[in-house]
C-alpha cells in the first residue's frame, strides 16, 4: 500500500505464513509502481526473513518495522484489514480459496478505483496516486 494514497499495489492470498506469497507481491509492486524510498512492515516472520531483507537491500529500500505490538504504527495497513473483512469478506460465505481470492480481487478493485477516502479530500487512491505522479513528473 502507498501510504500517501492508500492504493493498494500488489497483493497476495495465502493460507500459510511462508514469506514467498509476501516476496512476489512485493516483486509485482515494484515492477509495476518502482521502488519505494521506505518500506514498512510490521515483525511478521515473512518480512523478518531473509529473502524479503534481500530484496529491499539489494534495492536500497529503507527498512521500517513497526513495535511489536504496536498496531498503531501501520494503522492504514491495520484500517484497510478491518474494511475488507467488514465491507467483503463477512457478507460472503467462502467455501475455498478460489472464492476467497475472487471476493478480495473484486473488493481491492472497488476499494482502489470507486471508494473515496475523507483524507485524501474525497478521492479514491487511483485517482489520488495518478494525481500525485502527475504532479511529482511536472515539477
Amino acid at each position: 500500500m502507498d501510504w500517501a494514497t492508500r492504493k493498494v499495489l500488489s497483493w497476495r492470498l495465502s493460507n500459510t505464513m511462508d514469506a514467498s506469497f509476501c516476496v512476489e507481491a512485493l516483486n509485482e509492486a515494484i515492477l509495476k509502481y518502482g521502488k519505494p524510498e521506505i518500506m514498512n512492515t510490521d515483525q511478521g516472520a515473512q518480512f523478518t526473513g531473509k529473502d524479503w531483507i534481500a530484496i529491499l537491500t539489494d534495492a536500497k529500500i529503507k527498512i521500517s518495522m513497526d513495535g511489536r505490538g504496536r498496531y498503531l504504527d501501520n494503522i492504514f495497513i491495520e484500517r484497510l484489514w478491518r474494511s475488507l473483512k467488514q465491507e467483503a469478506v463477512y457478507l460472503h460465505e467462502l467455501l475455498d480459496g478460489f472464492q476467497a481470492r475472487r471476493v478480495i480481487k473484486d473488493w481491492i478493485g472497488f476499494y482502489n478505483t470507486e471508494r473515496p477516502h475523507t483524507a485524501l479530500d474525497k478521492q479514491t487512491p487511483n485517482s489520488a496516486y495518478f494525481s500525485a505522479i502527475h504532479i511529482n513528473q511536472a515539477a
